[in-house]
């Protein structure tokens, strides 16, 4: 096999840590199938490596369920409740990165996410957005990443009809993600 090469411009390798106050975790999901609904996860950590050869890289976020945000304290408290996330038995979601593979200009990150116990592999779609310093005589460094998951696959099944509507449900099963990473170089 071939050994794939990889350009990034400005890229540096090292271990950096998740600045929650530059990033944002982001869904979207339909609702009563005519508009959408967007919510955030206010507090997560993680790290990221990025490695001498990029296809070697690796994420590991912890994001805290209680920290939803839907910007309607009921609904988020819903979406806590026993009928979504179960914070009170699964407090976090994890995502573990497992391999990153060349995808055009972009790359793909292939990992294991958990939601209430429950392990599925997710492809996210990864973009490298920038390596430079910071106003702090610090690095940084910036990536957006994207991707769809099934709620039901990790046990988020809570759902019914709407009236009247041949079978449609309240929720669609189909989540997606928007992540913005910014993180910063330790050492």
């Amino acid at each position: 096999m071939a050994e794939t090469s990889v350009q990034i411009p400005g890229y540096l390798a090292g271990k950096w840590k998740i600045d929650p106050v530059h990033s944002e975790v982001s869904f979207v999901v339909r609702h009563m199938v005519v508009s959408k609904v967007r919510g955030r996860f206010d507090s997560f950590e993680g790290e990221f490596v990025t490695a001498e050869n990029p296809l070697e890289s690796s994420v590991n976020v912890s994001i805290d369920l209680g920290s939803v945000n839907t910007g309607n304290p009921d609904r988020d408290n819903h979406v806590r409740s026993g009928d979504f996330f179960d914070v009170e038995n699964y407090p976090t979601m994890t995502y573990h990165s497992t391999g990153v593979r060349p995808d055009g200009d972009a790359f793909l990150l292939d990992g294991e996410l958990t939601i209430r116990g429950a392990t599925r592999p997710v492809t996210l779609k990864l973009e490298a957005n920038g390596f430079g310093p910071d106003a702090y005589g610090g690095t940084r460094s910036g990536f957006s990443a994207s991707g769809e998951i099934n709620r039901q696959d990790f046990g988020v099944s809570y759902n019914g009809p709407i009236p009247g509507a041949d079978g449609a449900m309240v929720l669609s099963d189909k989540v997606s993600l928007t992540i913005e990473v910014e993180g910063v170089l330790e050492g």
